[in-house]
Protein backbone atom coordinates (compact mmCIF):
# COMPACT_ATOMS: atom_id res chain seq x y z
CA UNK A 1 0.00 0.00 0.00
CA UNK A 2 1.16 3.88 -0.87
CA UNK A 3 1.75 5.24 2.40
CA UNK A 4 0.80 8.63 0.69
CA UNK A 5 -2.48 7.56 -1.09
CA UNK A 6 -5.45 6.98 0.26
CA UNK A 7 -7.21 5.96 -2.96
CA UNK A 8 -8.25 2.14 -2.80
CA UNK A 9 -8.19 1.07 -6.64
CA UNK A 10 -10.39 -1.88 -6.35
CA UNK A 11 -13.25 0.13 -4.36
CA UNK A 12 -12.89 2.55 -7.38
CA UNK A 13 -13.50 0.45 -9.91
CA UNK A 14 -16.49 -1.42 -7.97
CA UNK A 15 -17.86 2.25 -7.93
CA UNK A 16 -17.23 3.56 -11.04
CA UNK A 17 -19.12 0.82 -12.97
CA UNK A 18 -22.30 1.53 -11.04
CA UNK A 19 -21.28 5.59 -11.90
CA UNK A 20 -24.05 5.76 -14.66
CA UNK A 21 -26.60 4.88 -11.71
CA UNK A 22 -26.39 7.45 -9.20
CA UNK A 23 -29.34 9.97 -9.90
CA UNK A 24 -31.69 6.72 -10.88
CA UNK A 25 -34.16 6.82 -7.60
CA UNK A 26 -34.90 3.11 -8.72
CA UNK A 27 -31.89 1.73 -10.33
CA UNK A 28 -28.89 0.72 -8.14
CA UNK A 29 -28.42 3.49 -5.47
CA UNK A 30 -32.24 3.77 -4.90
CA UNK A 31 -31.37 2.80 -0.86
CA UNK A 32 -29.32 6.07 -0.66
CA UNK A 33 -31.75 7.94 -2.67
CA UNK A 34 -34.24 6.96 0.20
CA UNK A 35 -31.49 7.57 3.33
CA UNK A 36 -30.24 11.03 1.30
CA UNK A 37 -32.94 13.20 2.54
CA UNK A 38 -31.94 12.25 6.04
CA UNK A 39 -28.49 12.85 6.11
CA UNK A 40 -29.13 16.20 3.85
CA UNK A 41 -31.56 17.53 6.26
CA UNK A 42 -29.57 16.94 9.29
CA UNK A 43 -26.33 18.50 7.51
CA UNK A 44 -28.09 21.73 6.74
CA UNK A 45 -29.83 22.08 10.03
CA UNK A 46 -26.32 21.68 12.21
CA UNK A 47 -24.23 23.36 9.70
CA UNK A 48 -26.96 26.41 10.14
CA UNK A 49 -26.88 26.10 13.68
CA UNK A 50 -22.87 26.14 14.03
CA UNK A 51 -22.73 29.19 11.72
CA UNK A 52 -25.60 31.07 13.17
CA UNK A 53 -27.52 31.07 9.70
CA UNK A 54 -31.20 31.95 9.20
CA UNK A 55 -32.25 29.64 6.52
CA UNK A 56 -35.30 31.25 5.76
CA UNK A 57 -32.87 34.05 3.62
CA UNK A 58 -32.23 33.72 -0.18
CA UNK A 59 -28.66 31.84 -0.70
CA UNK A 60 -28.70 31.57 2.86
CA UNK A 61 -25.26 29.05 2.74
CA UNK A 62 -23.62 32.21 0.42
CA UNK A 63 -20.83 32.72 2.60
CA UNK A 64 -20.03 28.98 3.29
CA UNK A 65 -17.31 27.15 1.29
CA UNK A 66 -18.15 22.95 1.12
CA UNK A 67 -16.36 20.30 0.42
CA UNK A 68 -17.76 16.96 -0.96
CA UNK A 69 -15.08 13.97 -0.34
CA UNK A 70 -16.47 11.00 -2.48
CA UNK A 71 -18.99 12.89 -3.64
CA UNK A 72 -19.93 10.75 -6.46
CA UNK A 73 -22.81 11.50 -8.63
CA UNK A 74 -23.32 15.24 -6.85
CA UNK A 75 -26.09 13.59 -4.43
CA UNK A 76 -25.23 16.65 -1.63
CA UNK A 77 -23.42 18.75 -3.58
CA UNK A 78 -26.47 19.94 -5.63
CA UNK A 79 -28.53 20.52 -2.78
CA UNK A 80 -25.78 22.59 -0.52
CA UNK A 81 -25.20 24.64 -3.88
CA UNK A 82 -28.71 25.48 -4.63
CA UNK A 83 -28.35 27.32 -0.52
CA UNK A 84 -26.17 29.37 -2.48
CA UNK A 85 -22.54 27.53 -1.07
CA UNK A 86 -19.70 27.76 -3.22
CA UNK A 87 -19.23 23.65 -3.52
CA UNK A 88 -16.52 21.66 -4.54
CA UNK A 89 -16.95 17.91 -4.90
CA UNK A 90 -13.91 15.72 -5.24
CA UNK A 91 -14.07 11.56 -6.12
CA UNK A 92 -11.21 9.51 -6.93
CA UNK A 93 -13.49 7.95 -10.34
CA UNK A 94 -13.29 9.88 -13.28
CA UNK A 95 -16.94 8.48 -14.29
CA UNK A 96 -17.95 9.40 -11.25
CA UNK A 97 -17.10 13.04 -11.87
CA UNK A 98 -18.52 12.83 -15.19
CA UNK A 99 -21.77 12.21 -14.24
CA UNK A 100 -21.50 14.57 -11.82
CA UNK A 101 -20.86 16.68 -13.84
CA UNK A 102 -23.49 16.33 -16.90
CA UNK A 103 -26.44 16.61 -13.89
CA UNK A 104 -25.26 19.70 -12.47
CA UNK A 105 -24.88 20.97 -16.07
CA UNK A 106 -28.33 19.86 -16.62
CA UNK A 107 -29.68 21.09 -13.29
CA UNK A 108 -27.74 24.72 -14.30
CA UNK A 109 -25.84 24.67 -11.15
CA UNK A 110 -22.06 26.03 -10.92
CA UNK A 111 -20.29 22.99 -9.01
CA UNK A 112 -16.35 22.69 -9.32
CA UNK A 113 -16.38 18.99 -9.67
CA UNK A 114 -12.56 17.65 -9.55
CA UNK A 115 -11.58 13.93 -10.15
CA UNK A 116 -8.86 14.02 -7.25
CA UNK A 117 -8.19 12.89 -3.54
CA UNK A 118 -7.97 15.14 -0.52
CA UNK A 119 -4.14 14.50 -0.30
CA UNK A 120 -4.18 16.31 -3.05
CA UNK A 121 -5.35 19.60 -2.62
CA UNK A 122 -4.65 22.26 -0.82
CA UNK A 123 -7.82 24.91 -0.88
CA UNK A 124 -9.42 25.50 2.43
CA UNK A 125 -13.27 25.17 3.43
CA UNK A 126 -15.67 26.11 6.09
CA UNK A 127 -17.24 22.50 5.67
CA UNK A 128 -15.94 19.41 4.66
CA UNK A 129 -18.47 16.22 4.10
CA UNK A 130 -16.97 12.98 4.37
CA UNK A 131 -20.06 10.91 3.83
CA UNK A 132 -20.37 6.74 3.23
CA UNK A 133 -16.16 7.48 2.17
CA UNK A 134 -14.09 6.15 5.35
CA UNK A 135 -14.91 2.67 4.82
CA UNK A 136 -13.76 2.73 0.82
CA UNK A 137 -10.72 4.05 1.51
CA UNK A 138 -6.76 3.22 2.13
CA UNK A 139 -4.67 4.36 4.94
CA UNK A 140 -7.63 5.64 6.83
CA UNK A 141 -5.37 7.29 9.29
CA UNK A 142 -3.49 9.98 6.41
CA UNK A 143 -7.51 9.79 5.13
CA UNK A 144 -8.40 11.52 8.36
CA UNK A 145 -5.60 13.91 8.13
CA UNK A 146 -5.84 14.76 4.96
CA UNK A 147 -9.16 16.28 5.03
CA UNK A 148 -8.26 17.77 8.71
CA UNK A 149 -6.06 20.13 6.64
CA UNK A 150 -8.35 21.65 4.44
CA UNK A 151 -10.68 22.80 7.53
CA UNK A 152 -10.94 26.69 8.11
CA UNK A 153 -10.93 27.84 11.33
CA UNK A 154 -13.71 27.10 13.19
CA UNK A 155 -15.03 25.00 10.35
CA UNK A 156 -16.85 21.74 10.56
CA UNK A 157 -15.95 18.63 9.45
CA UNK A 158 -18.83 15.49 9.20
CA UNK A 159 -17.97 11.37 8.90
CA UNK A 160 -21.03 8.95 8.52
CA UNK A 161 -19.75 5.56 8.33
CA UNK A 162 -21.26 2.28 9.55
CA UNK A 163 -20.16 0.54 12.75
CA UNK A 164 -17.90 -2.20 13.03
CA UNK A 165 -20.72 -4.68 15.10
CA UNK A 166 -22.31 -7.97 14.67
CA UNK A 167 -25.41 -5.95 14.13
CA UNK A 168 -23.99 -4.24 11.26
CA UNK A 169 -22.46 -7.28 9.72
CA UNK A 170 -26.34 -8.94 9.94
CA UNK A 171 -27.83 -5.66 8.27
CA UNK A 172 -25.13 -3.64 6.66
CA UNK A 173 -23.74 -6.86 4.90
CA UNK A 174 -26.24 -9.79 5.15
CA UNK A 175 -29.34 -8.25 5.22
CA UNK A 176 -28.27 -5.29 2.86
CA UNK A 177 -26.41 -7.30 0.13
CA UNK A 178 -27.17 -10.73 0.21
CA UNK A 179 -31.20 -10.68 1.20
CA UNK A 180 -32.50 -7.28 0.27
CA UNK A 181 -29.75 -7.21 -2.46
CA UNK A 182 -30.20 -3.43 -2.13
CA UNK A 183 -26.22 -3.15 -2.80
CA UNK A 184 -24.19 -5.43 -4.83
CA UNK A 185 -22.68 -8.61 -3.17
CA UNK A 186 -18.70 -6.99 -1.75
CA UNK A 187 -20.24 -3.39 -1.87
CA UNK A 188 -18.46 -3.17 1.65
CA UNK A 189 -15.98 -5.17 3.64
CA UNK A 190 -16.71 -5.23 7.73
CA UNK A 191 -13.00 -5.23 8.70
CA UNK A 192 -13.38 -1.72 7.21
CA UNK A 193 -16.38 -0.54 9.09
CA UNK A 194 -14.98 2.17 11.82
CA UNK A 195 -16.29 2.00 15.58
CA UNK A 196 -17.10 5.64 16.44
CA UNK A 197 -15.14 5.94 19.68
CA UNK A 198 -11.85 4.70 17.07
CA UNK A 199 -13.00 7.47 14.91
CA UNK A 200 -13.55 10.23 18.43
CA UNK A 201 -9.87 9.87 19.93
CA UNK A 202 -8.21 9.59 16.31
CA UNK A 203 -9.97 12.76 15.01
CA UNK A 204 -9.93 14.71 18.47
CA UNK A 205 -6.29 13.89 18.50
CA UNK A 206 -6.25 16.09 15.29
CA UNK A 207 -6.73 19.59 17.42
CA UNK A 208 -10.48 19.36 16.48
CA UNK A 209 -13.26 19.44 18.87
CA UNK A 210 -15.57 16.64 18.76
CA UNK A 211 -19.10 17.94 18.91
CA UNK A 212 -21.60 15.24 18.20
CA UNK A 213 -22.80 11.71 17.27
CA UNK A 214 -25.88 10.52 15.44
CA UNK A 215 -27.80 7.24 14.27
CA UNK A 216 -29.22 6.60 11.68
CA UNK A 217 -31.80 3.87 11.62
CA UNK A 218 -34.06 2.08 8.75
CA UNK A 219 -37.79 1.16 9.58
CA UNK A 220 -38.71 -2.07 7.82
CA UNK A 221 -42.24 -1.50 8.57
CA UNK A 222 -42.69 2.38 6.97
CA UNK A 223 -39.42 1.50 4.01
CA UNK A 224 -37.79 4.82 6.06
CA UNK A 225 -34.70 6.18 7.62
CA UNK A 226 -34.35 7.87 10.70
CA UNK A 227 -32.21 9.93 12.63
CA UNK A 228 -31.53 7.78 16.19
CA UNK A 229 -29.60 7.44 19.21
CA UNK A 230 -28.60 3.73 17.85
CA UNK A 231 -25.50 4.20 16.33
CA UNK A 232 -24.88 0.23 16.47
CA UNK A 233 -24.84 0.36 12.08
CA UNK A 234 -25.16 3.68 10.42
CA UNK A 235 -24.15 6.81 12.10
CA UNK A 236 -23.30 10.37 11.45
CA UNK A 237 -20.77 12.43 13.83
CA UNK A 238 -18.72 15.44 13.23
CA UNK A 239 -16.03 17.83 14.60
CA UNK A 240 -15.21 21.64 14.60
CA UNK A 241 -11.92 23.36 14.31
CA UNK A 242 -11.17 25.87 17.02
Amino acid sequence: MDNKNTVNKEEIRKFSKLADEWWNPNGKFAPLHKFNPIRQEYLIKEISNNFNIDLGTPNSFKKLKILDVGCGGGLLCEPFSRLGADVTGIDASEKNIAVAKIHSNKSNLNINYVCTRPEKISDKYDVILCMEIVEHVDNLKLFYQSCVNLLNKNGLIFFATINQTIKSYLLAIIGAEYILRWLPIGTHDWKKFVKPTHMIDTISNLSLNYKKITGVTYNPFYNSWNLSKDVDVNYICYFKKN
